[in-house]
């Protein structure tokens, strides 16, 4: 029982519930590698005893970080298990001083304590607005992985020009509030000889944004390119011409998107454009991007020119680099110092790209503009793992426990966060993750917003179902998310797929972050519904919410109408009953849809074409009370190919494929924005809505 105390004062769970009804009991052996994973040792009950016994003397007065509303409104109420006549008084990030009680400006302040017997402390003080920013329509707009979107501009996979492009034309022609992005965070390049892990959700960086998005033409450098270096940037466009056709090649015979041929030809393009002197008032604008990013943007540029030396991980550098504030480093930073200011100059101008997207956006019309991503975590070996070690716990991943759909639970090899850690830095990694997705952001998505509350945590060498859950302070998250959602004026969505617990999902909702509902899992289970439930009619769904028809971890809807997506997984071997089994059953739950939709008078009766049925799905998400509606580009063109297939590691080709039609042939951005398939979906979606 003392193992179970220590583990509780941690937040580290030592049972879980992996169904109704259910509980499971964690290993002893994971709740001791997970609280080392903190700083605390349970190898031993002697042990276990001595860290209670320290945990009982230091009283603190304060916890490490508190958090309460901006506003105090009457009688604001004081931090709990405070000695009567305790003092307390708040300095202001802009130095001021104030009492406890009043009014505080949107900010991570600090508060003073001073007991009657002597004792003083101090802890962070988050004071954030009491919701985050409302949308003030309804809108909807387009979901895309941004790779996957290419034009007869881009270099061999979509672009932030493309992204811009795309905005703009579903903005003014067909009334689009938004475009939501995959993440763009910078990825972990690949070893010589083998390739990146071109996964946007196993990222090096949440803080800084991948070049590989770059717009090399849109560089305004590039027009001033001297005639010597002009010749050897038409000859990379012409390679990068060739890349791109071979990925659109007609017939469903295209290649692969090849994320690391295009970033060897642009990072050849962009050593050239280097060369170019910045103007007088670009040089002042570079200089204020670096004094503004401050260290986090050297450590990350740090990061990516040691890798270029010594390999993408640096767990396996030599003796001293491993470490960012090390002597060694300190010598190497030196050494460096051109090819950081390279990197540094990469992130620079992927910020301003990025800024235009947006601006482009916004003024054709968008009323959220550009949604970008929040991947849940980031690779070990990349930057970020190497510059917040001390944030990150070390041999942990994240992922989830057993359940209905992944009976043997999830490993996606990523380190959490430290939630002590966090807390004693006043969630500064947080915050600044926060901060710099937000910059250029119309709105903000994160994946699994779940891990807000509690993340399930696998000890290295363990199987996923032997992980647990460990908690993490959910109102100072919240409460960061919402003060920074403040400064930027961004909405933001949850992606709150799956199991929530109760309090998590009323938490987001009185915050007013938005959740997800896809179609197919919106099913009425009220009403004592028991065992399979209906579809949900569309005037039950909740308003608070991003409607879909699938996401890019699912079939495309085309799939899911045909059953194309049972005869992918039965090919792979990732059916778990017979395929004749899986067919029937995706068949009845299709079917009840189907006859769903026929009933609300959005499909005709008798046979229909996958086209007809494709909009009939979105006029019905229209249909609900929902406050975004979000079309899957693929879908507009009828593509049968997932973007991720999740078990898969080499078997299908995850995160490498264009946007493409029926037969497999790849569309480009331009064709999709002439194609009668494409206006006439969102024009009946556009009608529905009444727009």
């Amino acid at each position: 029982m003392s193992l179970d105390r220590l583990a509780a004062l941690h937040g580290v769970a030592t049972s879980f519930s992996p169904a109704p009804g259910r509980t499971a009991t964690v290993p002893e052996d994971t709740v001791v590698a997970v609280l080392a994973a903190m700083g605390v040792d349970a190898s031993t009950p002697r042990a276990v005893r001595a860290e209670l016994d320290a945990h009982a003397r230091a009283r603190p007065l304060l916890p490490a970080v508190i958090t309460r509303r901006a506003i105090a409104g009457p009688g604001a109420p004081v931090p709990t298990g405070l000695p009567d006549g305790t003092e307390l008084q708040v300095e202001a990030e802009d130095g001021a001083t104030l009492a406890w009680s009043a009014d505080l400006p949107p900010g991570v302040h600090t508060l003073h304590a001073a007991a009657p017997d002597g004792r003083t402390d101090s802890a962070a003080l988050v004071a954030a607005p009491p919701r985050l920013p409302a949308l003030e329509s309804r809108e909807h707009g387009l979901l895309v992985q941004l790779y996957s979107l290419l034009s007869p501009r881009s270099w061999g996979m979509g672009d932030l020009g493309d992204l811009a492009e795309l905005a703009g034309w579903a903005a003014r022609v067909h009334g689009a509030g938004f475009v939501q992005t995959g993440p763009l965070h910078a990825g972990v390049p690949g070893r010589p000889g083998e390739a990146a892990d071109p996964s946007p959700y196993r990222p090096s960086s949440r803080r800084f944004p991948d070049p590989v998005h770059l717009r090399i033409e849109d560089i305004p450098e590039f027009r001033y390119l001297p005639p010597e270096h002009r010749a050897r940037a038409t000859e990379l466009g012409e390679r990068a011409a060739a890349l791109r056709q071979g990925v659109l090649r007609q017939g469903g015979k295209g290649e692969l998107i090849d994320r690391d041929a295009v970033w060897q030809l642009k990072l050849d393009a962009l050593e050239i454009i280097r060369e170019v002197e910045l103007t007088p008032g670009r040089r002042v604008a570079y200089h204020a991007f670096l004094a503004e990013q401050g260290p986090a943007l050297d450590d990350h540029a740090t990061w990516y020119a040691l890798a270029e030396l010594h390999g993408p991980d640096w767990r396996s550098w030599p003796d001293g680099l491993a470490d960012p504030r090390s002597a060694a480093t300190s010598r190497a930073r030196h050494v460096l110092l051109d090819r950081i200011d390279f990197h540094c100059w990469l992130a620079w101008l992927t910020d301003n790209q990025l800024a235009r997207a947006q601006r482009i956006a916004k003024d054709a019309g968008m009323a959220v503009g550009i949604v970008h991503d929040l991947a849940v975590g980031v690779h070990p070996s990349g930057a970020d793992a190497w510059a917040q070690q001390d944030s990150f716990a070390a041999g942990m991943s994240i992922g989830a426990p057993p359940d209905a759909f992944n009976p043997h639970g999830q490993d996606w090899g990523l380190p959490p966060w430290r939630p002590d850690a966090l807390a004693a830095g006043g969630f500064g990694p947080y915050r600044e993750v926060l901060r710099n997705l937000l910059r250029h952001a119309g709105a903000l998505r994160i994946d699994h917003v779940m891990g807000l509350s509690r993340l399930w945590w696998v000890p290295e060498g363990a199987k996923p179902a032997h992980g647990t859950y460990v908690t993490y302070d959910q109102d100072a998250m919240l409460g960061v998310l919402a003060l920074e959602a403040h400064r930027a004026g961004a909405p933001v969505i949850g992606e709150d797929l799956g199991t929530v617990a109760p309090a998590m999902r009323e938490a987001l909702a009185e915050r007013g972050v938005l959740g997800t509902s896809v179609l197919w899992f919106e099913r009425d289970y009220g009403d004592g519904a028991t065992g399979h439930a209906p579809p949900l009619p569309p005037e039950r769904w909740r308003p608070d919410c991003l409607a879909a028809a699938t996401t890019h971890d699912l079939p495309s809807t085309a799939s899911r109408l045909t059953g194309g997506h049972v005869e992918l997984r039965h090919r792979l071997g990732l059916l778990d009953v017979p395929q004749a089994q899986a067919a029937q059953e995706e068949a009845v739950e299709v079917g009840e849809w189907l006859e769903l939709l026929a009933r609300t008078g959005l499909l005709g009766e008798g046979p229909h074409d996958a086209q007809t049925a494709i909009a009939a799905v979105y006029r019905y998400l229209a249909r609900t009370p929902a406050r975004l509606i979000g079309v899957w580009l693929p879908d507009t063109v009828g593509d049968l190919r997932p973007q991720n297939l999740p078990g898969t590691v080499t078997g299908y080709p995850n995160w490498r494929l264009p946007i493409a039609d029926a037969e497999g042939t790849p569309v480009t951005l331009d064709e999709l924005a002439t194609s009668p398939r494409v206006h006439d979906l969102l024009t009946q979606l556009r009608d529905e809505l009444g727009h």
